[in-house]
C-alpha cells in the first residue's frame, strides 16, 4: 500500500534541498549575470536579459499596468464588479456584453 503523505513529504524535502542548493550559488550567478551585462562581446539581447534578471532579483518585477480603454481589462473588471458585487443595482442591462 502506498503512502501518499510520505511521498509529499519527500517531494517537499527535495524541493527544499534544490532551493537551498540553488541559493548557495547566488553570488556566483549574480557575478555571471553582471559579467554578461558588462561584456562587450555579449550580444545586446544577452546584456539586456542579464540586466533585467539582476533588476528583477534586486527590486522585483515591474508592475504591469492595466489598460484603461474601451474593452480593456480594467473596464471588464469594473463591469464584472457592477454585475456581481453590486447586483442589487444591476437592472439587467450593462453597457457591454461580457463574453
Amino acid at each position: 500500500m502506498r503512502r501518499p503523505v510520505a511521498r509529499r513529504t519527500s517531494k517537499a524535502r527535495t524541493l527544499t534541498e534544490i532551493r537551498s542548493l540553488a541559493r548557495s550559488h547566488t553570488k556566483t550567478a549574480i557575478s555571471v549575470l553582471v559579467g554578461v551585462m558588462r561584456s562587450d562581446d555579449a550580444t545586446p539581447a544577452a546584456r539586456v536579459s542579464a540586466a533585467n534578471a539582476i533588476l528583477d532579483r534586486g527590486w522585483g518585477k515591474a508592475a504591469q499596468p492595466l489598460e484603461n480603454g474601451e474593452d480593456s481589462a480594467l473596464e471588464l473588471i469594473h463591469r464584472i464588479e457592477r454585475i456581481i458585487v453590486h447586483s442589487e443595482h444591476f437592472d439587467g442591462e450593462d453597457t457591454g456584453a461580457i463574453t
